[in-house]
C-alpha cells in the first residue's frame, strides 16, 4: 500500500501529463468545491450491468442534483 503522499504525487503527475498543469489545478479546484459523495454514488451505480455510456449519463444526472 502506498503512502498518501505517494498517491498525491502520482495523481498530480497523471493529471498534469493528461491535462497540463493549469487544467490539472483547475480539475482539483472543481472537485474540491463539489458536494459529491463518490463512494455513495459508486455503491449505488457501479454494481449494475450497464454500458459505459449509460453510466456516464447517470453520473451526469446525479451531479446535476448538487449544482447551485
Amino acid at each position: 500500500m502506498q503512502t498518501d503522499n505517494a498517491i498525491r504525487l502520482a495523481g498530480m503527475k497523471i493529471l498534469s501529463e493528461k491535462l497540463g498543469i493549469v487544467d490539472a489545478e483547475r480539475f482539483i479546484t472543481l472537485i474540491s468545491r463539489e458536494n459529491f459523495d463518490y463512494t455513495k454514488w459508486r455503491e449505488e451505480n457501479l454494481n449494475q450491468n450497464i454500458s459505459v455510456r449509460e453510466l456516464s449519463k447517470q453520473a451526469t444526472e446525479y451531479t446535476k442534483k448538487f449544482k447551485s
